[in-house]
């Protein structure tokens, strides 16, 4: 694959972010004031012409700029399952390959952080083999013969980052509307925190090894250990465990006893770390998760970990009671309750609530249990009914803490379909509720 260096320069990058700020906002612009003279069916088409268009722009700059630009798209493209599956196909791309920095330049950022690499490294290969928004991975052995995974920071991609952030704000907020009509700023605000975490990657080590610990006598999951000694503020070297990549796992290659185990250990992964450990792997991407054929998935990337408060845990986990309870009527109540509701203190309408209630009622049912599948048509669904209902959530008030929450649970049913996994989804979801609502009063 062709390598590339990193476009650093402040203005440039600048420059780049702003004009694909503004085709975006003008081909919207043009849109909207063209459809007052459309007719419907052609409206419809038309809109989704220029979010496909749109899409593409955002692929090629943001892919080309990497960091914050890159992560932003990254982002919006694990919302497959509520876009247009044109716009998702496209954004799809930035959850693949990046282009790769030249190894030279990697090689230099190893010495320079680890001055006795040759006492460690016995080989580092030069192709990099995985490449995404922040850093890229080698493949090398240890001294003493280990194979293991070396994730290199791109040099200066903090700088570039903090730049970033300065001139990406307005373009996201263009960007985002594309396809959401809500308050950006929550959301920018969330998604900033979570990009300078995901620079520090002492940090994430230090996540792997609470994440560890936390999953100690839960075999179904491995985790890759880190390698203190060569590992940095900028470089994290894990042990390297190979798996079934989900593209080949997804395939009738395997047996859908075994997908179903996959999609089982996916399921209760996310929602422990969300109703149980308040430590929640916040990172949906598929790349990030690997199988093997005893039923275990391997579990990589541990830059973005959301620790939500309590609060807005059992919020979750009353909300998920009102549906495995057929209590419709208590969902929008509930809502505000952990803070979800309307600018002006009232709550969502029932005929807003109702829809989407039946759709995740139909997840959740006993008998016969779900099956996730891609072309269930409840995406489609959920897609339609945010398109019609947008009027009415442009004023939503929410906790930030949902924003990653929800990205990551969408991002797993999306996970569940690719694998067309079947469950007992309902007795889950019970069990894990309740230890969240046994988790005592949250502190004032």
């Amino acid at each position: 694959m062709a390598t590339k260096p990193i476009d650093d320069s402040a203005l440039s990058r600048a420059v780049k972010l702003s004009s694909l700020a503004g085709r975006v906002g003008v081909s919207m612009l043009g849109n909207k004031l063209l459809k007052y003279v459309r007719s419907d069916e052609t409206r419809s088409e038309k809109e989704q012409e220029a979010m496909v268009r749109n899409a593409v722009r955002v692929v090629e700059t943001l892919g080309e700029l990497k960091g914050a630009a890159m992560k932003v798209g990254q982002m919006l493209s694990l919302h497959e399952g509520l876009l247009p599956p044109e716009v998702a196909d496209i954004l799809s791309a930035l959850q693949r390959e990046a282009p790769r920095v030249p190894t030279e330049v990697m090689r230099f950022e190893i010495e320079g952080q680890i001055p006795d690499h040759d006492k460690i490294f016995h080989h580092i290969s030069d192709e990099g083999f995985a490449a995404a928004s922040i850093g890229q991975v080698h493949r090398a052995v240890l001294r003493d013969g280990r194979a293991v995974a070396v994730k290199i920071q791109y040099p200066g991609i903090d700088h570039v980052i903090r730049s970033d952030l300065t001139n990406l704000k307005a373009a996201c907020k263009s960007l985002f509307a594309m396809f959401f009509d809500i308050e950006f700023e929550p959301i920018w605000q969330e998604l900033r925190d979570r990009l300078l975490e995901e620079l520090d990657y002492r940090r994430e080590a230090d996540n792997i090894r609470r994440m560890t610990e936390l999953h100690a006598s839960v075999p179904e999951i491995v985790i890759p250990k880190v390698v203190e000694e060569a590992s940095t503020d900028r470089i994290l070297t894990l042990e390297f465990v190979k798996g079934i990549p989900p593209r080949e796992a997804c395939s009738e290659k395997y047996p859908q006893e075994l997908r179903d185990r996959w999609g089982r250990n996916l399921f209760e992964f996310e929602f422990r770390g969300l109703f149980e450990h308040r430590f929640l792997h916040a990172d949906p991407n598929f790349a990030n998760f690997a199988f093997l054929e005893d039923g275990r998935v391997i579990v990589y990337d541990y830059g973005c970990i959301k620790e939500p408060d309590l609060a807005v845990v059992q919020g979750y986990a009353r909300l998920l009671r009102t549906v495995l309870e057929d209590r419709p009527d208590d969902v929008p109540q509930t809502l505000k309750d952990f803070g979800v509701y309307k600018a002006d203190g009232s709550t969502f309408s029932q005929e807003l609530i109702d829809p989407y209630f039946e759709i995740i009622r139909r997840m959740f049912r006993e008998e016969p249990p779900y099956r996730f599948v891609p072309d269930s048509g409840v995406y489609e669904r959920l897609f339609e009914l945010g398109m019609a209902n947008w009027s009415q959530s442009t004023d939503a008030v929410f906790p930030s803490d949902i924003i990653f929450i929800d990205r990551t649970l969408s991002g797993h049913f999306g996970n569940l379909c690719k694998l067309q996994a079947v469950g007992p989804w309902n007795a889950l979801a019970r069990e894990y509720s309740s230890r969240a609502l046994a988790a005592g009063t949250p502190s004032t």
